[in-house]
């Protein structure tokens, strides 16, 4: 039960064999089990045969504590966590221990969107070393949930190490942290989500075979883990938006057309609860940012209006992007006052909750208001993005 097995028949199925063999097992003098259940009884419990009750026949020695280190070394060799000790010099916790931690980080991905990121990345990175505690305290499906949510947990201070901070090095240590611990729970779905994060590094960096290398791999994982329709749409826009840094904006519009398809025609696979940064709304604002980077600014203005007019309440990280991207659009468009409002607009939404992407925006719209410094709407916008406060705000962040 504490490595989450609630009954005799699910104990069962995950050793293979007959529960019969399970209750032989649990009685008094129970049969000493071939060498194979042996080692899947003793990985999926963390315990040794001892420890679980086992008497080894008479001719057989017991296990040495030299036997026991052996075994140790193996599981620790064949761990995608070189730094997680073995499972069986540790206590074992309770199988509530996986709910108790995976709440932790459930909560945690909902503060994301309200909490700075300054604030919360520490606390999120202290969860993170709580898991790696735990998970050698822990055996079968409980060890595969803590480490599932370890994978989640690393994947959101990556996030914000790439997103928020603006440290793509120290995101991407991190993300293989994270690559790692979902390796641990033998989870694709999370190991494809963490892959395609990766792909933003390089892509934003301009170095499309290295991005176009890791979208690959987190293709061939999602396609192990039974993706929703929305999840490859998502793989579609990531890719769409490395296409775009790389200056490719009409590879990255067939993609985009793709991932509209694709959600259009559904899928028989759930998404899942952590893939909370993706939707049909967020997906056109991927379109709008590619149409305005291709310089279609009509349809780059229609699409983007259209994602403010669909947009949740709760969206304020990405109101602002939109807020910037529409700034861009009248920036191209010869409309500094225009371009100056939704500046404005995304600087207001900036004080309310920093993200760094969004002050990017705002950056590359007021250097590319050069030939317009003088005007009075420039001028204003300097006024706040120069203000006391958001000065030392984005030089603390």
């Amino acid at each position: 039960m504490a490595a989450g097995y609630q009954s005799q028949k699910a104990f069962a199925e995950a050793v293979g064999v007959d529960v019969r063999q399970v209750r032989r097992w649990e009685s008094n003098n129970p049969p000493w089990p071939h060498p194979d259940l042996q080692q899947r009884l003793t990985d999926l419990t963390g315990q040794d045969m001892e420890a679980l009750g086992f008497t080894p026949p008479p001719g057989r020695d017991h296990p040495t504590a030299q036997r026991r280190h052996g075994a140790v070394a193996h599981r620790t060799a064949s761990s995608h966590l070189s730094a997680v000790p073995s499972q069986s010099t540790a206590p074992m916790q309770p199988a509530s221990v996986a709910t108790d931690y995976e709440s932790v980080t459930r909560s945690h991905r909902h503060l994301y969107w309200s909490v700075a990121p300054a604030t919360l990345h520490p606390a999120v990175l202290a969860h993170a070393d709580l898991g790696c505690a735990l998970l050698p305290e822990t055996a079968g499906q409980t060890r595969r949930t803590v480490a599932a949510a370890l994978a989640e947990t690393w994947l959101l201070a990556g996030r914000i190490e790439f997103f928020d901070l603006r440290e793509p090095e120290g995101a991407a240590g991190t993300l293989l942290r994270a690559l790692q611990a979902a390796g641990e729970a033998d989870d694709s779905l999370i190991g494809a989500a963490i892959l395609a994060h990766t792909a933003f590094i390089p892509g934003w960096a301009g170095d499309r075979d290295a991005a176009v290398e890791r979208m690959v791999a987190a293709r061939t994982y999602a396609r192990r883990g039974s993706a929703s329709a929305e999840f490859w749409a998502w793989l579609d826009a990531v890719e769409a938006e490395c296409e775009t840094r790389c200056g490719n904006t009409r590879t990255a519009l067939h993609l985009i057309r793709h991932a509209e398809d694709t959600v259009a025609a559904g899928a028989e696979h759930p998404t899942p609860t952590w893939m909370d940064w993706f939707s049909p709304v967020r997906l056109a604002a991927f379109k709008g940012n590619t149409q305005l980077k291709a310089g279609h600014l009509p349809q780059a203005r229609t699409t983007l209006l259209g994602v403010l007019d669909e947009m949740p309440a709760t969206e304020d990280k990405q109101r602002t992007v939109i807020y910037g991207d529409l700034a861009a659009v009248e920036t191209a468009a010869g409309q500094p006052e225009e371009a100056c409002r939704y500046a404005c607009l995304a600087l207001d939404q900036l004080e309310i909750t920093w993200y760094a992407t969004g002050m990017d925006r705002i950056r590359e719209v007021r250097r590319a208001l050069a030939p317009h410094q003088h005007e009075q709407c420039v001028r204003d916008l300097d006024e706040r993005l120069y203000g006391w406060a958001t000065t030392v705000s984005a030089l603390a962040r």
